[in-house]
């Protein structure tokens, strides 16, 4: 799952990023906090896996650790996407050619559920649910599988792409047919956050519907 920061612990990771790395007593001159502050902090984000240290041996000196952003830190610091992906939603929705524009979300949407579909193995109906539900909670989504009653259903307690479907509901049925292709069960869109409900949910649809 990907790792939830607050707002100081990302400044704390900018500020070390910037510096290039250093110890405990180069981050606190640079943050103006005590060494315990530093180290408390050093020590969440380390097990975070945000930020790598290394034992550095100089001279006669006492070794010391050396703190870095670790690789995970800068994927967390550079995903920004939404911007981007609102952009290009945009740009999508101004093709005029019907079929150019439906071929490449097409293709969108094939790459979506090959990438999901790789998770989710099992024969049974909730265990695919559970098993999508736990990587898209390993992605970020806020997602939950309510499997209180007979059929499993797919809550999204924020929505996603809150911006791109205040533009265009497109992004809604997009979603919706991009999990019906993973699961390999016909689904009901039964709450969505655009008409007020709290969450956005997905319901098994039964054959009379």
């Amino acid at each position: 799952m990907r790792a939830t920061i607050e707002p100081r612990d990302r400044q704390f990771l900018e500020r070390l990023h910037r510096s290039g790395g250093g110890t405990i007593q180069d981050l606190c001159v640079e943050s103006d906090v005590t060494a315990t502050a530093v180290r408390q902090r050093l020590t969440r984000l380390e097990s975070l896996g945000l930020v790598s240290r290394t034992l550095v041996k100089a001279g006669r000196g006492r070794p010391h650790f050396v703190y870095r952003i670790s690789e995970t830190g800068s994927r967390e610091l550079g995903e920004n996407y939404g911007e981007l992906a609102l952009v290009l939603w945009r740009a999508i929705q101004q093709i005029e050619d019907t079929a150019v524009r439906e071929a490449i979300l097409e293709n969108v949407a094939d790459e979506m559920v090959r990438k999901y579909s790789r998770y989710v193995q099992a024969e049974s109906q909730q265990e695919r649910f559970q098993q999508l539900g736990a990587e898209l909670v390993r992605q970020g989504f806020d997602v939950e599988i309510d499997t209180s009653g007979s059929l499993p259903i797919l809550r999204e307690n924020s929505c996603p792409y809150f911006d791109l479907a205040i533009e265009s509901t497109e992004i809604c049925r997009f979603e919706h047919s991009v999990y019906e292709r993973i699961l390999g069960t016909p689904l009901q869109l039964a709450a969505c956050s655009l008409d007020g409900a709290n969450s956005c949910e997905f319901h098994v649809r039964n054959a009379a519907s």
